[in-house]
């Protein structure tokens, strides 16, 4: 297995590609846990029939661990974007219409989404008040069972030569209320600086599936605390503005 045509780094990890496959390799140290979780998530979405790389293995590389998954040809979203910025609207309402898609499956097995953004709040640092609202709000929400990505972003998503879209990264995904999903993809449009491209995409959203926009706005709090507890300091002082925001209506 050759490591030696790096395609993308993230935090802790490094992907390859190796012929047809793609290979992720975490750093030494990187939870085990963490890992399985992220090929069990990706390997329980492909059942749904969605278009994304199939997971071929799980290994060890030299002590560290490593998901090997389809190789997937093609340019991202994102960088379709940044090289034709007279079609975003185009690729706008592509990324829509597969986030609507990925939320029109059911994964039973997934990790449920309320649950996991309980614990989020419980480890978010912030004071028993702030905590006790978040609880309360998102105990209040409606309760789904829809296939959420949780990292939808145009970075993962790539577009096949022959036009055929596939979304990559299932390491966060859950099963439960879409909208959450929605307002976790707003937010990191906005934690990019990219507001008028998160406010067209909100938009865009909810005029497709008739949501209302306050309901999106509703879990806006409730994700940014959940995203906080990465630790990203330059993300912080954003994020606790979302979170004090008690009502938007």
């Amino acid at each position: 297995m050759k490591l030696d045509n790096i395609i993308a780094t993230r935090p802790r990890k490094t992907v390859y590609r190796d012929g047809d496959a793609a290979i992720k390799l975490f750093e030494k140290g990187y939870s085990k846990a963490d890992v399985l979780n992220e090929a069990l998530n990706q390997s329980r979405v492909e059942e749904t029939g969605l278009d994304i790389p199939r997971v071929r293995e799980v290994l060890t590389i030299d002590g560290c661990w490593a998901i090997v998954s389809d190789y997937i040809e093609g340019e991202t979203l994102e960088e379709l974007m940044q090289k034709h910025p007279e079609d975003t609207d185009k690729y706008l309402e592509l990324f829509i219409d597969l986030q609507i898609k990925v939320h029109s499956k059911h994964a039973p097995l997934l990790n449920n989404l309320t649950e996991k953004m309980q614990r989020k709040i419980s480890e978010t640092g912030l004071d028993a008040t702030t905590r006790y609202d978040l609880h309360t709000r998102l105990e209040g929400m409606p309760r789904h069972k829809k296939v959420c990505h949780g990292d939808f972003n145009p970075s993962n998503v790539i577009i096949a030569p022959d036009g055929r879209p596939f979304i990559i990264d299932w390491a966060h995904a859950t099963q439960g209320n879409a909208s959450a999903d929605v307002a976790r993809t707003f937010l990191l449009f906005s934690l990019e600086g990219r507001n008028e491209l998160a406010e067209k995409y909100l938009s865009g959203y909810c005029l497709k599936t008739d949501t209302a926009r306050q309901y999106v706005q509703k879990w806006i709090p409730i994700v940014a605390a959940s995203q906080s507890v990465k630790g990203k300091s330059q993300e912080r002082d954003l994020l606790m503005r979302w979170i004090d925001v008690v009502d938007y209506e």
